[in-house]
């Protein structure tokens, strides 16, 4: 059975750091893509970065390039996500997705078949 659960969220003063987790099991990271998404009540999941198990290819959101880094650990199984001078704007829930044997890396959301419960990330003053 394939479960992913994130954790590292909270609140964190404009300009803070948090650095996000997703634990996957039942798969192992090598054949997995790996994306972090956000999203807002009434909008749409938005991706934010992905991780390639096959190619180790990554992509960030153009707004995130520089402020977010995402990484993975294969003996935790665990894929990070390190987000740096965080801005109001970043508020969202933040969800990983996990697409086994997949090519690349994926950006969109319905090319995923397994998602977390997702965690709150809060910036704010």
């Amino acid at each position: 059975q394939v479960q992913l659960a994130e954790s590292g969220g909270g609140l964190v003063q404009p300009g803070g750091s948090l650095r996000l987790s997703c634990a996957v099991s039942g798969l192992t990271l090598d054949h997995v893509a790996i994306g972090w998404f956000r999203q807002v009540p009434g909008k749409e999941r938005e991706g934010v970065s992905c991780l390639s198990g096959s190619d180790g290819s990554t992509y960030y959101l153009p707004s995130e390039k520089g402020r977010f880094t995402i990484s993975r650990d294969n003996v935790k199984n665990t894929v990070y996500l390190q987000m740096n001078s965080l801005k109001p704007e970043d508020t969202a829930s933040y969800y990983c997705g996990a697409r086994a044997y997949a090519s690349g890396c994926l950006r969109n959301p319905y090319e995923y078949d397994y998602w977390g419960q997702g965690t709150q990330v809060t910036v704010s003053s």
